[in-house]
């Protein structure tokens, strides 16, 4: 009988995220050290650390890095491979850099099938490779709960890096991925998934943000983010609190994964769902007509999931006319009492 990768997890991809309450309450306690080579650190909970290589009459160059891992979001141990890399390239992309190398990050057990983790490192590496960067080494543990991931080095132009902090007020907000790869891995878990449901968002989760980020970097984009396992509106939360302003999303504008809804009209909610909304909700003004089960999936935890980009509508219009799997899901104002309003 094939592994089921995911039987043996409390919750599977990004949604077995360390609960955001709690890391913020954790990193509060880290202190600050200034350094003027570093030009985007953790303080606005950006999706990537940028430290200046530039040397003195030399060509601007700054590294990007970040890191990222996870548990089993699927069964198959090579798909688990090649999602694990493409959300952790994200961060990368997210930020307007090149990934350029990797590290590996292998958590397995010792005596678990060698097969299903030679798959696993070959799914990555095929990722990896898809993007152009390299896989240089890596680290392993054995331990129960399998878990993968690779940190990942990027190369930017410091003149040109896009972080979460700069939305301004007439902005649209573009979205470039549909949400609910966490209520169908969780219906996945509880054996209630259907087959073409769970391809499709395998399918979107193995995309690279690789393409969109080609795009945005040819126009005036103002702010960029990735959003995986705080949600939606974690995300946006984080934008909004960075940039001062408001971002105001219609629910009626998202697009959803075939099955989402109703696989959270079901209740296939993770713990990290159920998470977010309670770090969030205290930032979030909701109409009360939205559907429940749609408000639940503003919260989902997304794994390998799009990039939130806030930019002048005429730069908008360019975007969605070159990559039309992106769309409007609503626009940035001065900041009012909530950071995040969202309307039917």
């Amino acid at each position: 009988m094939p592994t089921r990768l995911t039987a043996n997890v409390k919750a599977g991809g990004c949604a077995s995220k360390l609960s955001p309450k709690i890391l913020d309450r954790a990193l509060k306690a880290v202190p600050r050290v200034t350094n003027e080579h570093v030009l985007v650190g953790y303080d606005t909970a950006d999706d990537a650390g940028v430290y200046d290589l530039t040397q003195p009459g030399g060509t601007p160059l700054a590294m990007v890095q970040t890191v990222d891992f996870f548990t089993p979001i699927v069964d198959d141990p090579y798909t688990f491979g090649g999602i694990a890399a493409a959300n952790a390239l994200s961060d990368i992309y997210a930020m307007g850099g090149r990934p350029v190398t990797a590290l590996s990050l292998v958590v397995f057990p010792g005596k678990g099938e060698i097969r299903d983790l030679e798959q696993i490192l070959k799914g990555g590496a095929d990722k990896i490779h898809e993007s152009g960067a390299v896989i240089l080494g890596g680290h392993s543990i054995s331990e129960d709960e399998v878990k993968f991931g690779y940190a990942v080095t990027g190369l930017i132009d410091p003149r040109r890096i896009l972080t979460n902090a700069s939305a301004k007020p007439g902005d649209v907000l573009v979205f470039t991925k549909r949400i609910g790869t966490g209520v169908i891995s969780t219906a996945l878990k509880k054996d209630i998934v259907r087959r073409e449901h769970m391809d499709e968002s395998i399918r979107q989760m193995l995309t690279l943000n690789r393409a969109v980020c080609d795009v945005m970097l040819s126009l005036e984009v103002h702010a960029c983010t990735d959003v995986t396992g705080f949600g939606l509106l974690g995300h946006a939360r984080e934008m909004a609190l960075a940039s001062d302003v408001t971002l105001e999303i219609s629910a009626g504008a998202i697009r959803f994964l075939p099955g989402a809804i109703e696989y959270s009209r079901a209740g296939a909610h993770s713990g990290g769902l159920h998470n977010n909304r309670d770090f969030v909700l205290s930032c979030v003004s909701m109409e009360p007509e939205i559907p429940a089960e749609v408000q639940a999936l503003l919260y989902d935890p997304q794994t390998s999931g799009g990039l939130l980009l806030s930019l002048p509508e005429s730069a908008a219009r360019s975007l969605l006319e070159r990559r039309p799997e992106a769309y409007i899901i609503g626009r940035v104002k001065e900041r009012q009492m909530k950071p995040i309003e969202v309307n039917v």
